[in-house]
Parts: structure tokens; C-alpha cells; sequence
């Protein structure tokens, strides 16, 4: 899997509208799920409870958090994605999020970063990119989110 190397400021903009190489595949583990419901205090039966899951959920598997997804963000997109040029970076936040479709235990899923936007910002520049969460063998994605980085020259 070859990384998009980004390289300053240039380098940003001449990739806004782009979509980028995507990150390499992971898979969801049952211990994964319960992991993120043990750090915060997420217990919903339709992540955790298999005997419920099998009788009651529309979904057959035990599901991973919404937000799991959410936070893997970060990590997937230093998969995808190599930058330097600037002397630091911050998660600035996020503006629109969704889940448009369960990641199920055992499911295979990537990052598929896309640039969407460059301002620039006192001190440095801000950067929005839409994350798409894919999911192998699925039409739809289990998350697309718009992240916001800061980027310090």
C-alpha cells in the first residue's frame, strides 16, 4: 500500500478536490468492540450481549460503535496519509458526521481520505478532509466524516 505523501503547503493545495489513496484494511475484532465499550462505559446489548444479538438484533453480529469508528479515524488516516513540511498538527474537530452502515463484527474496513478544502489560518493553514470508512463487500460506508487539522508552518 503506497501512502499519499503530502509535502507543505503546496502540497496540500495542489490535492484539494482529490480523493487519496486509501489506507491498508483492518478488521474488527469482537475484543475491539468490547475494548472501546469498556472505555466508555458503552454497554448497549447490540454491541456486547451475543445471546441478545442472536435473538433480537436486525444486524446478526454484534456491531462496533459508531463512535469506535469515529475514533479510528485518526490512526487509519496516518495510514493512508504521510505529511511533512510543517512543524506540527492538530485534530481541529469535525463537521458533518454519519454512519451510514453497521460495521459488524469481523467486517474488513479502510480510510479513504478525500481533500476537500485549504484556508489559510494565523500561524498556519487548515485543512478538511472527508473520511470515508469503506467496508469490504459493502455499498455502503460505515462512517463519512468531515475532519478538520490545523497544520503549523
Amino acid at each position: 500500500m503506497e501512502k499519499t505523501r503530502i509535502e507543505g503547503l503546496a502540497g496540500l493545495q495542489a490535492l484539494v478536490g482529490k480523493e487519496l489513496a486509501p489506507g491498508a484494511w483492518h478488521t474488527v475484532t469482537f475484543e475491539d468492540i468490547l475494548r472501546f465499550a469498556d472505555a466508555t462505559g458503552d454497554h448497549q446489548w447490540i454491541h456486547v450481549d451475543r445471546e441478545r444479538i442472536a435473538k433480537e438484533s436486525p444486524f446478526g453480529a454484534p456491531i462496533a460503535h459508531g463512535f469506535y469508528t469515529l475514533s479510528r479515524t485518526a490512526a487509519l488516516f496516518l495510514d493512508a496519509v504521510e505529511i511533512s513540511g510543517f512543524s506540527g498538527v492538530i485534530n481541529y474537530g469535525l463537521n458533518k458526521v454519519r454512519f451510514p452502515a453497521p460495521l459488524k463484527e469481523g467486517a474488513t474496513y479502510r480510510l479513504v481520505p478525500m481533500l476537500i478544502e485549504v484556508n489559510e489560518v494565523k500561524g498556519g493553514v487548515e485543512a478538511v478532509f472527508r473520511n470515508t470508512v469503506e467496508i469490504q463487500g459493502s455499498d455502503k460506508p460505515a462512517l463519512v466524516a468531515e475532519s478538520v487539522f490545523r497544520f503549523f508552518a
